[in-house]
């Protein structure tokens, strides 16, 4: 099964509807500059909503960092009650080690020789539990954290699935390709965010089903052949 993160939710709404669709974790920015950026507060709100409606068939819970401290991550934890961190900037393996098997790196290689090489160093420090990805590959850039619409090429896709368990892919999947990107590479995972909104932070209802709908008939498809 290729499980689904929407990623960027900034509403109880949002989030409802995307655990009802299908979602099997839900990504919490904490980047301020982002577009999807919630302030602790209300991502502990979302999150108690969750709790409180869906009780433990809730999506786990992911909240997003870049380059924040590791107090600051801990924090997070405690106040939302997060399943888990995704360091999303430039932090060393010993930020990783210090969580405790709590967080995953996003990576965003430049080639596949990087690929290999960091998501190597990065898994050795993965969360054990396995409804968690050990690590996330973007599209590079150089000098954005993710968010670029852009994917990643499948030599750098295949080097770190090859080099890690648990592989999720992110970075300008849509309900239109994700099919493609799934059959082709067969990843632990897929994240979404932009592909699935019709403004940044705000989804569309009809987009997630849509996407998680195509990784379900794929895999369904993959069983069966």
């Amino acid at each position: 099964m290729t499980r689904v993160k929407i990623c960027g939710v900034t509403t109880l709404d949002d989030a409802l509807r995307c655990a009802k669709a299908g979602a099997d974790l839900l990504g919490l920015n904490f980047y301020p500059p982002s577009p999807r950026y919630l302030p602790l507060e209300r991502a502990r709100l979302i999150a108690a909503g969750l709790r409180s409606i869906l009780g433990a068939a809730r999506p786990l819970l992911v909240g997003v960092f870049v380059n924040a401290e590791t107090a600051a991550i801990i924090r997070a934890f405690e106040e939302v009650g997060l399943d888990a961190a995704q360091l999303s900037g430039d932090e060393p393996a010993e930020t990783l080690a210090a969580l405790d098997g709590r967080a995953f790196k996003a990576l965003r290689p430049r080639d596949d020789a990087a690929a290999l090489d960091t998501a190597r160093l990065f898994a050795a420090h993965a969360p054990h539990d396995e409804r968690l990805p050990a690590l996330l590959v973007d599209a590079y850039h150089p000098q954005l954290y993710g968010g670029t619409g852009e994917t990643a090429g499948e030599d750098v896709a295949r080097a770190a699935l090859s080099a890690a368990p648990r592989v999720m892919l992110a970075g300008g999947l849509t309900p239109a390709n994700v099919a493609g990107r799934v059959r082709a590479l067969q990843p632990w995972g897929v994240d979404v965010a932009s592909g699935v909104e019709r403004a940044p932070g705000i989804k569309d209802v009809a987009l997630v089903r849509a996407f998680i709908a195509v990784v379900k008939s794929v895999d369904q498809g993959m069983e069966s052949s």
